[in-house]
């Protein structure tokens, strides 16, 4: 007979201290997301194109109607300087016909929005991360 009694005055100390807890505004919050480092991402995303090591000689390069760019030469194709703003618009929107060769490379953005809840700082790193993975595998 006691073992109701227990379980009553449990019950009752743990409902009071979560609304302690809530009422104090020390709720639980959401951490941030998770947002995989470039590598890791380069991995998933760019790799079977592009190459383990970016020169454009992944294992679906030669059934592409054109062969993916070497992505260790981003800078010296754009004056010697990483252009962070183009391969983010890349990654975001997409080559575009011209600016790419054609149409291949799929468009990143959509499926980041998609994977962060359109979360735009978190999509916003997730871009940042793979550029700036980009940029250190740079030719010197």
């Amino acid at each position: 007979m006691r073992y109701p009694f227990f379980a009553s005055g449990l019950f009752l100390l743990i409902f009071a201290t979560l609304a302690r807890s809530q009422s104090s505004g020390t709720q639980p919050q959401n951490p941030a997301p998770f947002v995989p480092p470039g590598d890791l991402m380069y991995g998933q995303y760019c790799a079977a194109c592009h190459g383990r090591d970016a020169k454009g000689n992944g294992p679906v390069a030669s059934m592409l109607k054109t062969m993916p760019p070497d992505l260790t030469t981003l800078a010296k194709r754009h004056g010697g300087k990483f252009p962070y703003d183009y391969v983010s618009s890349v990654l975001r929107f997409g080559p575009g016909p011209s600016a790419h060769g054609s149409s291949d490379m799929p468009t990143w953005g959509p499926l980041f929005k998609y994977v962060d809840k359109n979360d735009e700082r978190t999509i916003q790193q997730r871009i940042k991360n793979m550029s700036d993975y980009l940029a250190s595998l740079q030719q010197k």
